[in-house]
């Protein structure tokens, strides 16, 4: 058995080869690339009849295997993400955007990349917030989103009673959000959340929040994801392609509110492409954060 040393925590843990494909695969290589260069670094260690061994040592390997793999961007990734994790900085990560345009695959596969244990979807707090509130004291957040409207009286005649329905939700849930968000800040551990209550705007966001919202280019492409999405769960797919027309008009109203506020939209293609836009993201505009607080990443 080989057994990794941290100098800092002084502890002791037995290798794991998943752990090592995993932050081999943040750098956006394919994972099966990714395993099959940690099993290349098992075996040599295991041929060097290694038996300790430290974080830091384990990094210059792989640094130096995805070099010899011809990956020379992948093994920059690589260092970043490693430094950024010595420097222990937490990232609150929202993933916005209208139901169905795949932000609870993406919000998995970014955890997975990244090492974060904590994913939150905004469904959930508001389906804790419906356990503690009664459907008379809040209706508007008894229902779906885009049905909110209908739980509501006395709707102004000037506004559109989808987007004021919705706005009702938001500005509820929006509460228990902010709690997490601020949960997280405070006690410094890194935060993915989901869905589609994130509205710029009715969020406490700061320096260590990073906000994308994502989108599907048609209504056939969501109506098509819709029913993709029923072979694995228990969401029938008629009901969502029924109300379909008002969950693009909830995009159009979220891509709205993410331009006034700049936060970048990231068109949902293809689940690769989107979490490589991601990460290039992060990897941009941390530093500029970073280094605004006088830190700069050693890569």
């Amino acid at each position: 058995m080989i057994i990794v040393i941290d100098p800092e925590k002084r502890t002791k843990i037995p290798f794991s080869r998943g752990i090592l494909t995993r932050s081999i695969t943040s750098t956006g290589v394919d994972v099966g690339i990714a395993y099959s260069i940690a099993a290349e670094i098992v075996k040599d260690l295991e041929r060097r009849k290694v038996k300790l061994i430290t974080k830091d040592e384990i990094r210059e390997i792989a640094y130096k295997k995805l070099l010899e793999h011809g990956l020379k961007d992948a093994a920059r990734k690589y260092l970043f993400w490693h430094e950024l994790r010595k420097l222990k900085y937490p990232m609150i990560i929202l993933l916005g955007g209208a139901t169905g345009v795949g932000k609870s695959t993406l919000a998995t596969e970014l955890a997975f990349r990244l090492g974060i244990r904590t994913v939150i979807g905004t469904d959930t707090v508001r389906e804790v917030m419906r356990k503690m509130i009664s459907r008379d004291l809040l209706p508007a957040i008894h229902t779906s989103s885009f049905l909110a409207w209908r739980e509501l009286r006395n709707v102004p005649r000037d506004v559109n009673p989808l987007i004021y329905g919705f706005e009702s939700q938001v500005r509820y849930i929006s509460v228990g959000i902010n709690a997490v968000i601020e949960r997280s800040y405070n006690e410094g551990f890194n935060t993915i959340i989901e869905g589609i209550h994130l509205v710029p705007g009715y969020l406490t966001l700061n320096e260590r929040s990073f906000m994308y919202m994502i989108t599907v280019r048609s209504l056939e492409a969501l109506e098509a994801r819709f029913y993709e999405r029923a072979r694995y769960s228990l969401r029938p797919a008629e009901y969502y392609v029924k109300n379909i027309e008002d969950i693009i008009h909830i995009q159009d109203y979220l891509v709205k509110k993410a331009k006034e506020h700049g936060v970048p939209i990231i068109e949902n293609i293809e689940l690769e492409e989107s979490i490589n836009t991601i990460m290039t993201h992060l990897m941009k505009e941390i530093p500029k954060r970073l280094k605004e607080r006088g830190i700069k990443l050693e890569i």
